[in-house]
């Protein structure tokens, strides 16, 4: 018998949205148009609490819920290595990639990829690759597991739920869903990290313990006669009932189905780093730190709370599956169906079951609300990244004269072709590896990242790695990772009770063993190229480097003088219109109490070659800044006509408070430089700081090796 919810869960379902749309139209009314621009300069200066919790936010979604949890159930602690494996991706991130990305002062990562290497052939394929990986690994998944809460909570049909969810996240991005994502953020993960807590607290308790956790599931099989006895099933064989004798093992041996150790470490590993490392929705979060020391502060706090999945996720997934046994653990493809709709296997409502069966009515429902919401969250900054990717990086590079109003209806556009195949991906998703969904998100990825990865490490760290040595080694890797996953996808697993008939290579070679291989042949063939062609230009490798970081010249030390008399100027034009209010909404009182270096961080002028290929944004109008205004004109773009007084106003206020005038080339020189003082500074820490952070790094490291040891033996 199904657990539905009460109507005090509805109430306060319903309390939550209305709250988040008030929130939604309270931001409207007061930030206007400025709304992202404003919050992309608070961004500027942000702390390390805030940004540790806004990875850990972005990171675990419903989808997390359902898949890792899911997986829990199915195989017990093995998924829990992605988890720690990403408490270390983090320092990796903290400590050698955004140091990088400071230094040479970009914002995007397909930016990044076009100052190192020049050209725009890798910024495509870039752009390209991150489209596909977000309609097929996060926007469906993100559908189907919301859906699943819906039909788990109300016994609603899966794809009724998924036009539900799309119709409820249009509205509140109407009524400024970006901004209402914004502000609840953080309240959504307290919420989330204290419901997912509870429910570990009374979940352990109702089993009786950690150990007895352990102890259980491992007998935690299905009645199979009762389940004939009530089901009407026609086909009486049963198969994967039991658990998996190394259920409570982390890393296994180099043959098992699930985490093959020599897989994990060398395969998995890589793909995670283009997610942790190298994806726009990560990466830009550290960015928006005040300095180097917050960035660094950021991932160590999000590598501490990456601890937490495996007790609050991962661990309930497991009790669900010896409390509920009969569902969770289904006998059959037929049973399967009957009791969740997917003939592949039951084990992704494990965490919404046990949320309708073991919490007290009203927390049910906040529970409910914050995985909703936080799904929709997800959706919305999807629809956003992915149009604004597509619109500027793409559609502007075929279209160069295309105006704002057509990049705008593009964009919209787009958003609605990315829903519908989205929705037709859903079926494939719910069939994929076993009905695991969270190993589903993992194959797909596996097959097309690590070229991605390898060309990231070899650019950061090898200078002579060139952009024909690039593309090639990036177009070898993808055109393997993608025959792959085609054959994937058409040869697919035979149900439990049936023969496998694959070829050998797809049955018999583990995804991680393939993500491997396309690691390393990416990795040589951008060698061999590299070595064949000439090499960058010293231009592409002054400031892109990890070796860069080191190095602390300015590029044109005979303009420091004229530097440091812009730099005075704009301070002061800055202190005289402090009596204004600046696109971040800071008034008079707080303008007074900022530094000369802090007004260097929040205000940069604008740069006005192309943003697609711009050496850098300025932190006012990133092309996602003004896309998800509504305004998806490229605004750094160069006017061919002289200046007119019906210029927009919006612009005329930034070039104002900017103290930006005159548009001739030594200005621009000297605004390059600026900018670039402005990362250098950035990048300093005292040495205090320094050894505080070090040893943070050195403690969550270790404890992360403990967790993997631990869980391994």
């Amino acid at each position: 018998m199904r657990a539905s919810l009460e109507t005090a869960d509805i109430a306060i379902v319903a309390l939550y949205f209305v709250l988040v749309m008030c929130i939604g139209f309270f931001a409207m009314w007061k930030y206007n148009r400025s709304t992202v621009s404003g919050y992309f300069l608070a961004g500027r200066s942000m702390t390390w609490v805030a940004i540790g919790a806004s990875l850990f936010v972005s990171n675990i979604g419903s989808e997390h819920f359902i898949g890792l949890a899911g997986s829990g159930a199915a195989s017990g602690f093995a998924v829990g290595a992605w988890e720690f494996n990403a408490l270390m991706l983090l320092q990796l991130l903290g400590w050698v990639f955004v140091p990088v990305y400071i230094r040479s002062g970009v914002y995007t990562m397909p930016e990044y990829l076009s100052k190192r290497f020049g050209g725009h052939r890798i910024q495509i394929y870039f752009a390209a690759l991150s489209l596909i990986l977000y309609i097929f690994t996060k926007l469906s998944v993100d559908l189907y597991s919301g859906a699943l809460f819906i039909q788990e909570s109300l016994g609603w049909n899966l794809y009724l739920s998924v036009i539900l969810l799309i119709g409820m996240t249009a509205l509140l991005t109407v009524t400024g869903g970006l901004v209402a994502v914004i502000y609840t953020d953080t309240l959504q993960a307290l919420l989330m990290i204290i419901g997912a807590l509870t429910l570990m607290i009374i979940s352990i308790t109702e089993v009786g313990g950690f150990e007895e956790v352990k102890r259980r599931y491992m007998l935690a099989s299905p009645n199979i006669t009762s389940i004939l006895l009530t089901y009407n099933i026609s086909n009486t064989n049963s198969c994967n009932v039991d658990p998996k004798p190394d259920a409570l093992k982390m890393l296994r041996e180099p043959t098992d189905e699930d985490i093959p150790w020599p897989g994990f470490l060398l395969g998995q590993t890589p793909a995670s780093v283009w997610y942790w490392c190298a994806d726009q929705v990560i990466v830009q979060r550290v960015l928006a730190a005040k300095n180097i020391a917050h960035a660094k502060g950021s991932t160590l706090m999000a590598g501490f709370l990456k601890l937490l999945p495996m007790f609050i996720i991962v661990v309930p997934g497991m009790i669900s599956r010896i409390l509920f046994a009969d569902d969770i653990a289904c006998i059959n493809p037929e049973h399967c169906f009957q009791v969740c709709g997917s003939r592949a296997g039951c084990s992704n409502i494990a965490y919404p079951r046990l949320v309708m069966k073991l919490v007290p009515v009203g927390l049910r429902g906040l529970m409910m609300a914050v995985m909703i919401a936080a799904l929709m969250s997800d959706l919305d900054s999807i629809f956003n990244s992915a149009s604004t990717i597509f619109t500027l990086d793409v559609y502007k590079l075929i279209r160069k004269s295309a105006t704002s109003r057509e990049l705008m209806i593009v964009g919209r556009v787009f958003v609605a072709f990315m829903v519908v195949i989205s929705i037709a991906w859903v079926p494939i998703i719910v069939e994929m590896q076993g009905g695991q969904m969270y190993l589903y998100i993992q194959e797909v990825a596996d097959y097309l990242t690590p070229p991605v990865a390898a060309l990231f490490l070899m650019g950061i760290f090898w200078k002579r790695c060139n952009e024909q040595g690039a593309f090639y080694g990036g177009m070898a890797g993808f055109v393997l990772g993608a025959i792959r996953l085609i054959l994937a996808f058409i040869y697919r697993a035979p149900e439990c009770n049936q023969p496998d008939t694959r070829p050998s290579f797809i049955k018999n070679i583990h995804y991680m063993y393939v993500a491997t291989a396309l690691f390393w042949i990416t990795g040589i063939v951008t060698f061999v190229v590299s070595l064949l062609t000439p090499p960058p230009t010293k231009e592409q490798v002054r400031t892109t480097t990890f070796w860069a970081v080191k190095n602390r010249n300015v590029k044109e030390n005979a303009a420091k003088g004229e530097l440091y008399k812009v730099q005075e100027k704009s301070i002061l034009k800055c202190n005289e219109n402090a009596n204004h209010i600046i696109p971040n909404g800071k008034s008079e009182e707080n303008i007074k109490n900022i530094k000369p270096e802090d007004i260097n961080l929040l205000v940069t002028c604008r740069d006005d070659s192309n943003p697609v290929i711009s050496v850098s944004h300025s932190e006012v109008e990133t092309p996602v800044d003004c896309y998800s205004n509504g305004q998806a004109a490229l605004m750094g773009e160069k006017k061919h006509e002289e200046e007119t007084d019906d210029r927009d106003t919006h612009l005329k206020f930034i070039d104002w408070f900017c103290g930006f005038k005159s548009k001739n080339m030594n200005k621009r020189a000297v605004r390059e430089i600026e900018e670039e003082t402005v990362c250098l500074q950035m990048l300093e820490e005292t040495p205090k700081v320094k050894l505080l952070l070090n040893t943070g790094l050195v403690c969550v490291c270790s404890l992360g090796i403990f967790m993997f040891v631990y869980f391994s033996l």
